[in-house]
């Protein structure tokens, strides 16, 4: 016999969502408090747990999963397949697998597709996400043909950089909004299209700057916006791992479960060699954007936010691959430093090779300013000091967030990101990391490399951020695009 308390909760739910409650604001009027939940690796960690598992990390923000109470199957009679936001995942070696399973875990959503040119991968992937949902998704190699699913509403790209904008422009004229992996371009001028597709297209693109739904980070950059450490003029981001070397690649025929021309895509043809794909694309500039895109991004954005900067007017870059020498072409060192019209500098210091800490992170940004400064690391956490170094507030999370976890370091905290872009699909409400501000800050960290590649100190037009005066500096402005892959409004 159902119970009279799961009547009422089923009840409640109805009504809230033909009002036009979005799940976050369900959620944070009827909960559970968590009790004895498996850890996240667990078999048990389905629906249910992950919701109560998040309400307990996040307190007073409470995201999707299953309500206490609810079956899967009931909750999904009761939600119906209408309210669903049907899902097509393009990319899910690593991060992408980590968004399907997060993307399927939200009560409000379905994986429908599962794109990627590694059949491996794909069915790893789908093997995961059936075990969260009711449906098992289709394999869908090209990612194009799940955007010719009517049913489809929303495309999650986490393919190689050199896919993003390209991928969630077809997106975009195929009438699909997109949730966008960082960087949001692989070179400044597709990501100009990128944000121009968005506004004509009318699409949605969340950009996965996750951090910027964070509780606890967002409550930090208030703090530096009400002027905590008085005016903050100086933000300081890095990142730091212990990559090895690449070796040298050799010519070798593309493996059977590969399709290698489409994952080229847009990008010119080059031999299949061994020591490309998956994760080694990142250092090659034809397909990756190197250490400072392919992390800087993340810091860079919330610097960008706490300076309450635009473009900058002068851009230098200084660096190298110092470690090793083998194919890695992107520098394993690397010192990018942006000047703002403001009074204000955000710098990004990269070390791939070597893991050492700074301020006791792997990852993050710290604001100076007249009065002191705010340290925002790697995790939902911060902490405030006086001119002194002495400690005047500490805000903990008490979770370690893994930056170096290339798939899923913060899948909790990263649903509160999807379902702002559910609310921003279905009710309009303003996106944590809407593209037009993404891709600015991409292009920053792109400057950077621009400056870096050219080996000039770059002027910027501090009203939309186009390099001044420099014939060298302005041929990495776009590439060389495959023939018939060029993007295009």
């Amino acid at each position: 016999m159902i119970s009279t308390d799961r009547l009422n909760k089923e009840s409640i739910f109805k009504a809230n969502i033909k009002r036009g409650f979005s799940i976050l604001e369900y959620l944070n009027d009827v909960w559970y408090p968590p009790n004895n939940l498996p850890p996240m690796n667990s078999p048990k960690n389905n629906r249910r747990t992950f919701i109560k598992k998040t309400i307990a990390g996040t307190t007073a923000l409470s995201i999707g999963g299953i309500l206490p109470g609810f079956s899967p199957k009931s909750y999904a009679k009761i939600l119906g397949a209408n309210e669903r936001i049907k899902v097509s995942v393009m990319g899910v070696n690593s991060r992408g697998n980590a968004l399907a399973q997060n993307f399927a875990m939200q009560p409000n959503a379905e994986v429908l597709h599962i794109c990627d040119v590694d059949s491996i991968a794909a069915e790893k992937c789908i093997t995961a996400v059936t075990k969260i949902q009711d449906n098992q998704p289709k394999a869908t190699p090209d990612f194009r043909k799940s955007l010719e699913d009517k049913d489809v509403d929303v495309l999650v790209v986490a393919a190689p950089d050199h896919w993003h904008a390209p991928a969630a422009i077809l997106a975009c004229k195929a009438g699909k909004d997109v949730y966008l992996e960082k960087p949001s371009s692989h070179n400044p001028h597709e990501g100009e299209i990128l944000v121009l597709a968005a506004q004509k297209y009318k699409r949605v693109i969340q950009m996965g700057n996750q951090r910027r739904s964070w509780p606890n980070v967002a409550a930090a950059i208030k703090e530096v916006h009400d002027g905590v450490i008085g005016r903050a003029y100086y933000a300081k981001t890095w990142y730091t791992n212990n990559r090895g070397p690449i070796g040298i690649g050799k010519k070798v025929p593309v493996p059977e479960h590969l399709d290698y021309e489409l994952w080229q895509g847009p990008a010119p043809r080059e031999d299949y060699r061994d020591n490309i794909i998956h994760y080694n694309w990142h250092w090659f500039w034809n397909w990756g954007t190197g250490e400072a895109l392919n992390n800087g991004t993340h810091m860079v954005d919330l610097a960008r936010w706490g300076l309450g900067v635009e473009f900058p007017t002068k851009a230098t870059s200084s660096g190298g691959r110092y470690r090793y020498q083998d194919d890695w072409e992107t520098p394993d060192t690397q010192m990018i430093s942006l000047e703002f019209d403001n009074n204000s500098l955000i710098t990004w210091e990269g070390r791939s090779c070597n893991g050492i800490n700074n301020e006791g992170s792997s990852v993050g940004v710290i604001f100076y300013g007249e009065e002191g400064s705010v340290n925002i690391g790697g995790g939902n956490a911060y902490a405030i000091y006086d001119l002194k170094n002495k400690l005047v507030k500490e805000v903990k999370y008490e979770r370690t967030v893994d930056a170096r976890n290339l798939s899923d370091p913060t899948q909790e905290l990263d649903a509160i990101h999807i379902q702002n872009m559910f609310d921003a699909i279905k009710k309009g409400t303003p996106l944590a990391a809407e593209i037009n501000g993404g891709q600015t800050s991409t292009l920053l960290v792109q400057l950077g490399n621009i400056a870096q590649r050219s080996g000039e100190t770059l002027n910027i037009d501090a009203k939309n951020g186009h390099i001044l005066n420099s014939k060298e500096a302005s041929k990495y402005w776009s590439r060389e695009y495959q023939p018939g892959w060029e993007p295009t409004l």
